[in-house]
């Protein structure tokens, strides 16, 4: 890659995503790689019907909602899968950005349809359902004390299919498009080197039964912990996928229990770890991961930190405050979005802390978001490899991760990913601000959107609060920046690209 190119992002992403893929390429017409996108969205389309006609038929106070909900639904999926037919499945990478971009779409729009029968606006509807899918957390309801048990139910769905989602996209399609140097987590999964998984479809199925026995297992400890079994069931759904909407407008801290905090802390941790790294230790293999044992030190490190702040400025307990920061922590961290207290009134350090957990997020293959412990860990490394070269300008200094040199091409991407990735908040910070939020609403709220995380900072979305006060333009800025933070960016930019269409 010639200097001058890096320096251009279109450029950047050009040779960083489409030329490594661009000899793999088949000669495929672009009418037959637009019938197949269309038709796996409709098979989703039917597969959401189907969960929403199973609601309407658990839950008779919204069986209107989700019949009509499932009708439509089902109508438009079943019209779009039989007017393509079956058309060609092979894909190559390079297709796969227009079809996980449209999945995620149209997800969020079919998710939205039962919200705005029951009587959400649109806009409100997509929001909400958009912050589902993606696992954000991020709400425009109140009100959840009563809110029927399909409204709430639906939207426990919608985030446990999204954690699941984005770990399968994770895991199998992200390193191949080598998005972001998601090619190193390739190489740490190893995928390849596990005869037992050698297989993507006994993988992918792998990965789904660890998913469904870790959320069942949460699900059981809840309930031993005193929920009832639709909210231990719901909230299982919504911690395991990281996603942390509640039914209960008071969030996690409804249930006022040392015992039930400890377990959502442990479980949130859970699903911020490599489901691969689960399916290794299954199969015998070796469990050292960089990425896990710094996140597990980072959460416990600053969660002392902030104990100690808090036991200092307050008079609560040192057990008491390390409970609720170690929750918090794990909460923000792992782009949960739990509460059980407003860390806002701690002061401005903790205010502060909360602001920068924000960006740090989980680890590659888990159903947490932000910019990934993995991609933080090459970053400083390429930091603490320039400061080297700086002071020993001849030296020969390799940068390694789990013991392997890091390419450039890893280094390019995640130079290129956080690039892209603050670029991103800021403008929609900036757009926030211009439709007329405050500089801490518009920050934080554009940070948390494209990290995953759910409440902000402030009192509007802090975590006492919502997003309902904010004006239209606002939410659909912000669930925009839910998408892209998702898709980790630059699956939804390379659409932008006069190139991708060419060679499509």
């Amino acid at each position: 890659m010639r200097e001058d190119d890096v320096r251009s992002p279109l450029r950047a992403l050009n040779f960083l995503i489409l030329q490594p893929i661009k000899p793999r390429l088949q000669q495929r017409s672009p009418f037959q790689v637009v019938k197949f996108v269309i038709f796996v969205n409709g098979a989703l389309l039917l597969a959401l019907s189907t969960i929403m006609g199973l609601i309407a038929v658990m839950y008779p106070e919204t069986r209107s909602v989700f019949g009509r909900a499932a009708l439509m639904v089902g109508l438009v999926g079943g019209f779009v899968m039989i007017a393509n037919g079956r058309p060609d499945s092979g894909l190559k990478p390079i297709h796969a950005f227009l079809l996980t971009s449209s999945i995620w779409m149209n997800a969020a729009v079919a998710g939205a349809v039962p919200l705005a029968l029951w009587g959400l606006s649109a806009t409100d509807a997509f929001f909400e359902a958009m912050s589902g899918i993606t696992t954000t957390g991020s709400t425009i309801m109140s009100g959840l004390d009563t809110t029927p048990h399909g409204i709430l139910l639906w939207r426990a769905v919608l985030q446990a299919i999204g954690g699941i989602g984005f770990i399968v996209t994770g895991v199998a399609l992200l390193p191949i498009l080598k998005v972001g140097g998601m090619q190193l987590f390739r190489t740490e999964s190893s995928e390849k080197g596990d005869k037992e998984m050698a297989n993507a479809a006994r993988f992918a199925l792998a990965t789904v039964v660890a998913y469904a026995a870790l959320m069942g297992l949460c699900a059981i400890v809840y309930a031993i912990g005193g929920m009832s079994l639709f909210d231990a069931t719901t909230h299982a759904m919504t911690t395991l996928s990281t996603g942390g909407y509640s039914t209960y407008d008071a969030s996690f801290g409804h249930f006022d229990s040392a015992f039930l905090q400890y377990a959502a802390t442990v479980f949130m941790l859970c699903g911020a770890l490599p489901f691969a790294w689960y399916i290794r230790a299954a199969v015998r293999r070796k469990v050292a991961s960089e990425q896990v044992r710094h996140l597990v030190l980072f959460v416990l490190g600053i969660s002392l930190l902030l104990t100690l702040w808090l036991v200092n400025v307050s008079d609560k307990p040192f057990e008491t405050a390390f409970r609720h920061v170690i929750f918090n922590v794990v909460s923000v961290v792992t782009t949960t979005g739990y509460a059980t207290t407003d860390y806002t009134t701690w002061g401005s350090f903790a205010v502060a802390v909360f602001f920068l957990l924000t960006a740090v997020g989980g680890c590659t293959g888990s159903t947490a978001g932000g910019a990934k412990m993995m991609r933080w860990i090459v970053f400083f490394r390429l930091t603490g490899r320039q400061v080297q070269v700086i002071h020993s300008p001849h030296a020969i200094v390799a940068a390694r991760y789990e013991g392997m040199v890091i390419e450039d091409d890893v280094m390019s991407g995640v130079v290129t990913f956080f690039t892209l990735y603050f670029g991103t908040i800021v403008l929609l910070a900036a757009s926030l601000s211009v439709i007329g939020l405050d500089f801490q609403t518009a920050a934080s709220g554009a940070l948390t959107a494209v990290a995953n995380v759910g409440p902000g900072v402030g009192s509007i979305i802090g975590p006492a609060g919502n997003f309902q006060p904010l004006d239209d333009a606002a939410k659909l800025v912000l669930a925009f920046g839910m998408y892209l933070g998702r898709l980790e960016l630059l699956t939804v930019f390379v659409l932008f690209m006069p190139l991708f269409w060419r060679e499509v």
